[in-house]
């Protein structure tokens, strides 16, 4: 039975929460613009520019707190960084071949793997809703995919986003563990710098040059390092009072704005894969959800949650 308190606490949002929705919103729009710029620069070379200069701009608004830099800060910041040059790398990667709408959508199953990696690190067995939301997210992506892939398999560009969704849950992960020992602003700054160096770092490893000089993609990677360093601060900043679950809830909301952004844009993806689509958003909040039990005990997870937020607000 599931307590009118449990659904309050769900229905009720915090400021760090509407920070993490509008950060959504604007995470969903970069899918398109990657797509794009894409058609004029290589993978690599392009994430290492997008959060070199996320990481310059970052240092530039948190200049006065990076003395005092601890050991601890430096190896959060990297484990971040690396985590996020994965991520988007191989993201971006998949954006060479797949539209933006199905990349959003594919990137998603990222949301039902936070609590499993939670159960692998810290222990936290998940429940039934996490195992029922996975299985949907899994009918969502082979009704994505269409009927093709049983038969020859998931595209280059299908495969690498799904990839990509290991680190990302990671980086949710390794964010929360961190979120109350370091400083915001040092954190982000590592972690983004560590991206970027590793993005032009990984050229030569997979024989990509540096492209012509194109407005085409020197105007979305400046953009999206703008970008980025406002969400991964943002989210830095939010996960210290919410949770890694709930804020994987907030994040669910990411593949809509990409497909939104997407579909005016002119992507068109088929009635089936629509379904897909809805099937894996469906999944991600099943995942999520969390009941009561009959005597009013909280899920241990909720406890820490609720004290953060008491504190933050």
């Amino acid at each position: 039975m599931m307590r009118i308190s449990a659904v309050r606490q769900y229905v009720s949002i915090s400021r760090q929460e509407t920070a993490l929705l509008a950060i959504t919103a604007v995470w969903g729009s970069t899918f398109l613009l990657v797509h794009l710029a894409m058609r004029h620069s290589g993978p690599m070379f392009f994430v290492g520019v997008r959060f070199l200069v996320a990481g310059l701009a970052a240092a530039l608004v948190f200049r006065r707190s990076m003395r005092g830099m601890t050991r601890l800060e430096l190896g959060a910041g990297t484990a971040i960084g690396l985590m996020i040059f994965l991520g988007y790398g191989l993201q971006t990667q998949g954006l060479q071949t797949i539209n933006s709408s199905t990349s959003a959508f594919l990137t998603a199953l990222y949301v039902p793997l936070v609590p499993l990696l939670q159960w692998a690190v810290f222990r936290k067995r998940p429940g039934a809703m996490m195992l029922s939301g996975a299985g949907l997210a899994f009918v969502g992506l082979l009704l994505l995919a269409g009927p093709d892939a049983v038969r020859t398999g998931l595209g280059p560009g299908e495969f690498a986003t799904l990839l990509s969704t290991l680190p990302m849950a990671a980086e949710i992960v390794l964010i929360s563990a961190f979120a109350r020992k370091i400083d915001l602003g040092r954190v982000t700054v590592v972690q983004l710098l560590v991206a970027g160096l590793l993005g032009f770092a990984a050229m030569p490893a997979v024989g990509e040059a540096a492209p012509a000089f194109s407005w085409y993609w020197v105007l979305p990677a400046v953009g999206l390092g703008a970008a980025s360093c406002l969400i991964q601060a943002t989210m830095n900043w939010a996960q210290k009072s919410v949770s890694p679950t709930r804020a994987t809830i907030i994040y669910a909301g990411e593949p809509v704005w990409a497909g939104i952004f997407g579909r005016l844009a002119g992507d068109r993806m088929s009635a089936l894969a629509l379904c897909g689509a809805a099937v894996i958003v469906l999944g991600t909040l099943v995942s999520e959800i969390r009941f009561r039990p009959a005597n009013g005990t909280p899920d241990v997870e909720q406890i820490p949650n609720e004290n953060a937020r008491a504190k933050a607000e």
